[in-house]
Parts: C-alpha cells; sequence; structure tokens
C-alpha cells in the first residue's frame, strides 16, 4: 500500500446564482454537518496570514457571522464570480492538518462552484480520516449542504490516471464519489462497491471498504471496470462547457 499518496475531496456544481445570505446557510448546514463525520472536524478557523493569527478567528455555525464572512468573499472585479471562502481545522501540523475552500454564488459560465477539502496525508489524523467511513461521511455532509452535481473524495494519482477518461467537467471517479439523481439511473455494480442513498438528492458510490491506492492493480482495475459502467449508463458526461 503507498501511504504516500495524497488525497482530495470535492463536491461540484455549475453556474447557480445566491445570495451571501443563502451561501451563509449553506455553509451553516456544512459546519453542523461535518461535526458528526470526525472529531477534528468539529472546529474550524478562518485562513489568515499565519496560523497564530487563524487561530483567533474561529469560524463558528452562526448564520450571521458566516454571511459577513462570505461578503467579504466576492470578488472585487466580477460580479458573476460570486464568493470564496476559506477554513482550516486548527491542526499545526500541515501535513496532518484539513482545510476547505468554498467557491458559492457563481453564475459565470467557466467558473465551476465547489466545496473542496485538502486532507492530511500522513499523521494521526490522517489515520482515521482517510478511511471509507470518513470519507464518505465528509462527501455526504457537503451534498447534503450545497446540493451539487456531483463530488468525489480520492487520491490526486487516480486522479490523474482517470482523467483521460471523462471530459473537462465531467464526473471523475475515485474511492468515493457521489452522483445526483437527475443525471441518470444507478447502474448494478460488482463487488465490494456499495451504494449509499444521500437524502432524496442522489447516490453514494464507495468502491473500496479499505483505503483506495493506485499501487493495487485490483483497485486500478474496480475503478476502470465502475467508470465503464458508469460511462455507459450516461452518468460521466461533461456538465459544463467545454473550453
Amino acid at each position: 500500500m503507498n501511504m504516500n499518496e495524497k488525497y482530495y475531496a470535492g463536491a461540484y456544481w455549475g453556474p447557480r446564482k445566491e445570495s451571501p445570505e443563502e451561501c451563509a446557510t449553506r455553509l451553516e448546514a456544512l459546519l453542523r454537518g461535518l461535526y458528526e463525520v470526525e472529531p477534528s472536524f468539529t472546529r474550524w478557523f478562518q485562513t489568515g496570514k499565519s496560523r497564530k493569527d487563524a487561530k483567533l478567528r474561529p469560524m463558528e455555525p452562526i448564520r450571521s457571522e458566516l454571511e459577513s464572512l462570505v461578503r467579504r468573499g466576492k470578488d472585487r472585479i466580477v460580479e458573476e464570480i460570486g464568493y470564496r471562502v476559506g477554513g482550516w481545522n486548527g491542526v499545526d501540523d500541515d501535513y496532518d492538518a484539513t482545510g476547505f475552500l468554498v467557491t458559492c454564488g457563481s453564475y459565470a459560465t467557466r467558473v465551476s462552484n465547489a466545496c473542496a477539502f485538502t486532507l492530511p496525508s500522513r499523521g494521526p489524523h490522517a489515520e482515521q480520516i482517510l478511511t471509507a467511513p470518513v470519507q464518505a461521511g465528509l462527501l455526504r455532509a457537503a451534498v447534503v449542504a450545497w446540493e451539487p452535481n456531483w463530488g468525489v473524495a480520492t487520491s490526486h494519482a487516480l486522479s490523474s490516471l482517470m482523467d483521460s477518461r471523462t471530459g473537462r467537467g465531467a464526473p471523475r471517479i475515485g474511492w468515493v464519489m457521489y452522483l445526483a439523481h437527475h443525471l441518470g439511473a444507478m447502474p448494478p455494480l460488482p463487488t465490494p462497491v456499495r451504494i449509499e442513498p444521500v437524502e432524496d438528492k442522489g447516490t453514494l458510490i464507495v468502491l473500496t471498504p479499505e483505503r483506495f491506492t493506485v499501487s493495487n492493480p485490483e483497485h486500478v482495475a474496480l475503478a476502470e471496470r465502475v467508470g465503464e459502467l458508469l460511462d455507459r449508463a450516461g452518468l460521466l458526461k461533461p456538465l459544463q462547457p467545454q473550453k
């Protein structure tokens, strides 16, 4: 097993004009949802010039405060780009910390709205966070809050390997995936793949119960097989205009 693979997670949706109030409501839902996933996700801080500066600015799930934070993240030049808000979970070791960056309220055709997480690569938090239940829980919290078209929690190595199989703006194949119901019907998938509903919004797909790595040829073969089945079902079509 290659423990040097670096992982990330993200939920993605197309142009959706939303107000600072609406974005703040969704951000509050994200923070509250993450509380239930993992102990190191129970506190977040606004990103700052330094760790010391950031720790003076906790990010609480209080809608009025989050609305002010969203407003401060407004793009100063192009209104359609919406708002950007970043958070950090306060773990001092960069390799063991988690952070997120949200782009919301964008209605520019070529700017994707997203809730993207940088995940730890090594350390005690990494060992707990890089598990199938936590990755599924993290993605579920992002889906419930932001109602994206698709999402993924996976390694950068697998994304690089699989990117050639999907078009720009299309859902990516990964260790844990989410596909909204409106994209199409889910086909039968091989074992050990597990699928879970996310309320009435869509489906989580977990490829393996153990940590997925590209150094395991069985994992890669499974990802390729699932990708073929999802593509054949029409679920991997590009969702954004091509450049």
